[in-house]
């Protein structure tokens, strides 16, 4: 199902670089980053999960210090400062941090089942990401962020947290919010994406563009597409990072409902096999675990088609195995070799 996705999303981003010589080029490169991230899936799949209780800290230390790095000798592009060079290769530390939040997370809370009912093991796990979901930020990456969020308020659900405890957390989220809006903490662009959301048509040439050309995009789709490559809004140029953010209305507009639907059921069938692991592994560290890739899934999925389709705000989060970047097509392969490791070794209690 991961690999059908990544398939998909190749002819897709080849179908929104217009084809030809330019199309061929964005696809070698996906096809590279695949092929990297297949060995990295099946390397993943043969290491017993359990392994990484034992390099968590220095797993997360790692983590932090790529992101500080980024924000040091970091690449800049399209005003945020997300990626690091190693010769003609860039990478995106914030797309690791993902997968590396989930490894170090599920290891504290596998650690602490007993005490997972009180606040103070719930506000040290927010301490925990704290640290990851700041450099982000600050980056400013507000995709990724909330994606992270998501990830720990998940695991922690999946754990056993008290709802009283996790309201507490999301209602200071909303006061965090309401003052960062207020202030200078919000970029603007970060406000009129969100503004638009609501009304696009107050900013149709700016802000709402990118909304109303997608949903334009999508409904002219219709019910079989217009046939590959031959996507209007596509090939005359008037969707924006169609390759990545936006890289759905390429299957909506070509391919129409029939080939939305089966992009999403792909979705579904491999959701559902994370869902049903993370019901049946009898290890709790396999459990959060499965939870953590899960939720790291969903979300990104959600949030990436709704933005989509006009039902969510623009966040600029990646449709995972789908969109343009190798960085986050690694991650999610290894998030994938890491579930088939957690399914091998699902009856393993003892460590």
């Amino acid at each position: 199902m991961a690999l059908a996705l990544v398939c998909c999303g190749i002819a897709a981003i080849y179908s929104a670089r217009k084809g030809g010589e330019l199309g061929a080029e964005f696809a070698r490169r996906q096809i590279i980053w695949a092929l990297v991230g297949c060995a990295v899936m099946v390397a993943a799949s043969t290491v017993d999960h359990r392994v990484y209780a034992r390099f968590a800290r220095y797993i997360y230390a790692v983590n932090v210090l790529l992101l500080i790095a980024v924000r040091i000798v970091g690449h800049q592009a399209m005003g945020a400062q997300r990626w690091i060079g190693f010769g003609f290769v860039r990478v995106q530390p914030s797309e690791f941090a993902k997968l590396a939040l989930i490894l170090t997370l599920a290891t504290y809370l596998a650690t602490r089942e007993k005490e997972i009912g009180e606040f103070g093991t719930v506000f040290r796990s927010f301490l925990h990401a704290a640290p990851v979901l700041l450099l982000v930020f600050l980056q400013p990456d507000l995709g990724t962020t909330l994606v992270l969020t998501a990830i720990w308020i998940g695991m922690l659900f999946v754990a056993g947290a008290r709802v009283r405890h996790m309201a507490a957390f999301a209602a200071a989220g909303i006061i965090l919010f309401t003052v960062a809006w207020h202030s200078d903490i919000l970029k603007p662009y970060q406000k009129a994406r969100l503004s638009s959301f609501i009304n696009p048509q107050a900013d149709p040439l700016k802000s709402g563009y990118h909304i109303l050309q997608s949903r334009i995009a999508v409904g002219s789709g219709e019910i079989t597409g217009k046939g590959f490559l031959r996507g209007t809004q596509n090939r005359l140029r008037f969707i924006p990072e169609q390759h990545t953010d936006f890289i759905f209305t390429v299957v909506g507009e070509e391919f129409g409902f029939v080939g939305s639907m089966v992009v999403l059921l792909l979705y579904a069938a491999l959701m559902s096999r994370a869902l049903a692991l993370l019901t049946t592994t009898e290890d709790s560290l396999g459990r959060l675990v499965s939870a953590g890739i899960l939720c790291l899934l969903m979300f990104q999925m959600t949030v990436n088609i709704g933005m989509t389709l006009g039902v969510l705000p623009v966040t600029g989060v990646p449709l995972p195995l789908f969109s343009y970047g190798g960085s986050s097509l690694l991650t999610t392969l290894a998030a994938i070799g890491i579930l088939q490791s957690v399914y091998l070794r699902r009856h393993r209690i003892e460590f």
